[in-house]
């Protein structure tokens, strides 16, 4: 074999890498972290969300439970909201719930720490006949006895802020002033809010500002097209890319968990993946 052969081979073999390559969809470029809620895709088994969300370019599977918490770590994924104590109708403002809100969480804050995960949910709680100002003071006083464990090991607690117009009636958590006041209040760098971007554009609107004005108390966050909470596309109002964009201009290193219901009718992982490449700025 001579020189000119021999290069020839080696071009060959270049060019026909890179036709395989070329053939290959390539995944979208983001400096967000994204994740996918698990329960928007229950009818897909938890091993197929995990590999398919792995080649979307996702990162994380969320909202499971401690017996789930290994399946994510299989495919090379982890899960960046963790289940908590509370339910939504039933949370941190009720000081009857205290005690057993503040004993389970001190069983999986532990728990969540060992799996190597960084957040855990919790609710307000629905508020059943109590004022603003209540809710704020009882909710202060209860995330107040969970937040040094917490703190000593690494976890962050996020309270969701969620809509009580549409679909989560008599939600106390259901506007951002009072949420941030909730985490001023309890003053502690592991306790934060998960902004719901779909529950907030139905309560309140004006996101990015929003967003931007409380960028230090905000942990995490969701998405979800409004109206119906369904894909990420021209059929809804917000523009997911400028949310998007505004986020990672500040730097924001959390996750983005990919929360919307996909449409009846539709192939569910390709709305996943549409709704990935939206959010890929």
């Amino acid at each position: 074999m001579n020189r000119r052969k021999a290069i020839g081979i080696v071009v060959g073999a270049g060019i026909a890498t890179q036709a395989r390559a070329s053939r290959r969809p390539a995944v979208p470029a983001s400096r967000l972290k994204q994740s996918v809620c698990r329960w928007c895709y229950e009818g897909t088994p938890l091993e197929v969300l995990c590999r398919e969300a792995k080649k979307i370019g996702l990162v994380s599977v969320e909202l499971l439970g401690e017996k789930e918490w290994d399946v994510p770590k299989r495919f090379g994924l982890t899960c960046a909201m963790a289940n908590g104590p509370s339910t939504i109708p039933i949370g941190f403002n009720r000081p009857d719930q205290h005690d057993r809100l503040v004993a389970e969480s001190e069983r999986l804050l532990p728990l969540v720490a060992k799996a190597g995960l960084p957040n855990m949910i919790v609710f307000s709680g629905n508020r059943a006949g109590l004022s603003d100002a209540e809710g704020i003071e009882n909710c202060v006083r209860g995330i107040k006895r969970i937040t040094p464990t917490a703190e000593r090991l690494g976890v962050t607690v996020c309270m969701e802020l969620l809509n009580s117009k549409v679909d989560h009636k008599d939600y106390q958590c259901d506007h951002s002033p009072w949420g941030v006041e909730v985490v001023k209040r309890v003053g502690s760098p592991r306790f934060k809010l998960l902004y719901d971007i779909y529950h907030m554009q139905i309560m309140e609107g004006d996101v990015i500002r929003t967003i931007r004005d409380n960028f230090d108390h905000i942990g995490h966050y969701h998405t979800g097209g409004v109206p119906g909470r369904h894909e990420l596309d021209e059929t809804q109002e917000l523009q997911y890319r400028a949310i998007m964009t505004a986020l990672a201009e500040r730097g924001y290193q959390g996750y983005v968990g990919q929360e919307f219901i996909p449409s009846t009718g539709r192939d569910p992982l390709a709305s996943l993946k549409h709704g990935f490449g939206v959010c890929a700025v």
